[in-house]
């Protein structure tokens, strides 16, 4: 791996510590709320969850930094180890303990990370596509999430609402991931560019309703319930834009993709099953 790579997989792994101890942290203040109470005002007047909202500001300042150095799918899979880090944090919180089953899928789900990032050894693509290049890919994702998000509210089960409301609100992270190398490089050209640009004006609505969507899942049911489905459709909408619209690449043989692809089903099986096993506690 070159020096910005290694400079990309440490920002992002900064940044999945950040996250982790922001969604703990705003997890613990969304359960607290009633389901017929207000969740956005409960929410704003308690400061545990605007100390999450700090988290969260750092994490994603950190995920800039990363893509500014990296592929988005280079980064986006390293944010899956907010899972390592947020479980013990929540179980240690809320007193409960972790099994060795627990901390064996957790190790496991990391070595899958460790796989897919240095046997995939993912390129950098095109942040410029023009929009007629997101329109079908996009729609497709847009799809998915209105379908999950109508899923999530309707459930009946909190674990299931959780589950679903979790994977809308991470693809909508996938989508702003995307957008985010083209929007931040935007800067540099003035403000002007920034406002008139319609990734600016996308990113925003994907972050705005991805961190309410979020927050509904975690006031659903027990971070495990709600994290792993967060942090694993982040990277795989991430990941499916970056190879539909941005043109990166898998530097690999075709073993080495088959490897790859393997390495993200364990990721998105160990992280379901981290899910269960949790919210079953």
């Amino acid at each position: 791996m070159s020096n910005h790579s290694v400079g990309a997989v440490v920002s992002a792994l900064i940044a999945a510590l950040l996250f982790a101890v922001a969604a703990v942290a705003q997890q613990r203040a969304a359960a607290a709320v009633p389901e017929g109470k207000s969740l956005v005002g409960s929410l704003l007047r308690n400061p545990r969850w605007w100390a999450g909202i700090v988290g969260d500001a750092g994490g994603y300042a950190m995920q800039v930094a990363a893509l500014a150095l990296g592929a988005v799918l280079l980064v986006q899979p390293i944010l899956v180890s907010a899972l390592v880090f947020a479980l013990p944090l929540a179980a240690r919180l809320n007193n409960r303990r972790i099994t060795a089953r627990t901390w064996a899928t957790a190790l496991t789900l990391t070595a899958a990370l460790a796989c897919f990032l240095l046997v995939g050894d993912p390129t950098q693509g095109n942040a410029n596509a023009p929009l007629r290049e997101w329109l079908l890919p996009l729609g497709v994702l847009l799809g998915l999430i209105l379908a999950a998000t109508a899923g999530g509210i309707g459930a009946a089960d909190p674990a299931r609402r959780a589950l679903l409301l979790g994977a809308a609100s991470g693809s909508l992270y996938g989508l702003a991931a995307a957008l985010t190398s083209y929007v931040t490089g935007l800067f540099e050209h003035g403000l002007g560019h920034v406002v008139g640009a319609w990734q600016t004006w996308a990113l925003v609505a994907a972050g705005v309703t991805g961190v309410y969507l979020q927050q509904r899942a975690f006031q659903a049911g027990p971070l495990a319930a709600s994290l792993p489905a967060v942090t694993i459709a982040e990277p795989l909408a991430a990941a499916f834009l970056g190879l539909a619209v941005l043109d990166e690449r898998f530097r690999t043989n075709t073993v080495g993709l088959v490897v790859t692809g393997l390495a993200v089903l364990v990721m998105c099986a160990t992280a379901i099953a981290l899910s269960r096993s949790q919210a079953a506690a």
